[in-house]
């Protein structure tokens, strides 16, 4: 039986605050297959941005086992994170990250400089990239000219200039109104349906119905859906 695309075993996280350890992640285990949809869900602290910084080498644990395709990422050195990243990964963040100085155009092809590709495929892969996220009348704007659900979907044209096999994504609806998180939700669905493994790591509850798979976490580990439900529960009436 081959092995997962994604395995963890026994993954923790722990934080020094002043004498207080904070365990992000406390031990765990999770198993994602390839091209899957895998939500997860958690309410802040409940560890799951940490999972996703983890996976995507942006981090190191403090101990466990993290396997991408197949490569132990923490038995790598910081060259060969750095590697495995721009082959394998797209990341799409909550802020967007992009530069403001560059126009959406310069903000897609930026990251394939590292790759050694000419100016001229640059600009020409880019172009298309924005035309796959509904952009190509707005190549020519910085990040202030567009919407925030705009800046969002260049964030994912820039995610896929090296044609990853893995989006990662952290609360990528979590700066948008319901209409651009709607877009920006089947924008990462068709992503998987054209055969790529995506993880987004979420609070918006409407992410789960493009789902494969779903994750919930509380407090470093995995909880089934009704604890996660009765906890969020518990929460709301507290508050």
């Amino acid at each position: 039986m081959p092995a997962p695309f994604i395995r963890i075993r026994g993954l923790t996280k722990h934080y020094q605050m002043g004498n207080t350890i904070v365990r992000a992640l406390d031990g765990l285990d999770l198993d994602i297959e390839a091209h899957t949809f895998t939500v997860v869900m958690g309410p802040s602290g409940s560890g799951k941005s940490t999972l996703l910084y983890l996976l995507g080498g942006l981090d190191r644990a403090t101990s466990g086992e993290i396997s991408v395709d197949g490569a132990r990422l923490d038995q790598m050195d910081e060259n060969a994170l750095a590697l495995f990243r721009r082959r394998t990964m797209g990341f799409v963040f909550q802020s967007f990250n992009l530069i403001p100085s560059m126009s959406a155009l310069e903000n897609v092809a930026f990251p394939m400089q590292f790759a050694g590709v000419t100016p001229a495929q640059r600009s020409l892969q880019a172009r298309t990239l924005l035309g796959q996220v509904g952009l190509d009348n707005r190549a020519d704007h910085r990040p202030n000219e567009l919407s925030g659900g705009q800046q969002q979907r260049v964030a994912i044209a820039r995610a896929l200039v090296n044609n990853p096999s893995l989006i990662l994504a952290d609360e990528p609806t979590g700066n948008l109104d319901t209409s651009s998180g709607g877009t920006v939700m089947q924008l990462l669905s068709d992503l998987h349906n054209a055969g790529r493994t995506v993880l987004v790591v979420t609070h918006d509850p409407r992410m789960t119905r493009f789902a494969s798979h779903k994750i919930f976490l509380l407090d470093g580990r995995q909880v089934s859906e009704a604890e996660y439900q009765s906890a969020a529960l518990e929460s709301a009436q507290a508050s």
